[in-house]
């Protein structure tokens, strides 16, 4: 069962309309018990930082989530603020996160590349940097729609899976460590594309 991990931070219902047009069953988890039986984990969420870290501490579901994760390695997809928390921490806020993959959210520097808007908001196009089953047979112009004003920087390069230009630089779009997977777009407000990935997720582990 693709369990919806509900931390009250996102609408959960674009989420699970996408998974039922690819003909997948998702239940929501608000409380550690409806983490049983989880065999696929989305982390969704928009916000800050600390604010998206207090709430899923608060739900009482990390312990249960560390289980299924780390230690049944429970196949997990976090998407925008849910991708960030699964890393070490963020400069918006002060909490630590989960800590699932060794990487930090930095915001976007206008300093250096003054051209570029933030939030970064819109379509973009990505490349994929290795293979993988979250992006088997994507067509060379697949394109996420993103909204988010701070990236993950990955400590090892090795887990970056998909990347995106804007503006002078180009940052981790995904990422993809085992188990742990993240996306900073949004593949449930991606039309075909978002479709596509879903339903790798869903089928190719």
């Amino acid at each position: 069962m693709i369990t919806i991990v509900d931390y009250g931070t996102s609408n959960l219902g674009s989420m699970r309309n996408m998974l039922k047009k690819i003909g997948a069953a998702s239940k929501i988890a608000s409380v550690p018990q409806d983490l049983e039986g989880a065999t696929k984990i989305i982390v969704p969420g928009v916000g800050a930082f600390d604010a998206g870290m207090r709430k899923l501490q608060q739900s009482g579901m990390v312990p249960a989530l560390n289980q299924k994760v780390q230690v049944e390695r429970v196949p997990t997809l976090g998407v925008c603020l849910g991708m960030q928390l699964m890393t070490e921490g963020s400069e918006e806020g002060e909490l630590a996160g989960l800590g699932w993959i060794e990487a930090r959210a930095q915001r976007f520097d206008q300093a250096s590349d003054p051209d570029i808007k933030v939030p970064h908001m819109g379509w973009n196009e990505v490349t994929a940097v290795k293979p993988s089953g979250l992006t088997a047979q994507f067509p060379p112009e697949a394109r996420f729609y993103f909204a988010h004003s701070f990236h993950v920087i990955c400590r090892k390069a090795e887990d970056v899976l998909l990347t995106f230009a804007y503006g002078a630089n180009t940052f981790t779009a995904a990422f993809q460590r085992g188990n742990l997977m993240g996306a900073q777009f949004h593949p449930e407000k991606s039309h075909s594309f978002g479709m596509a990935l879903l339903k790798n997720f869903v089928e190719q582990f």
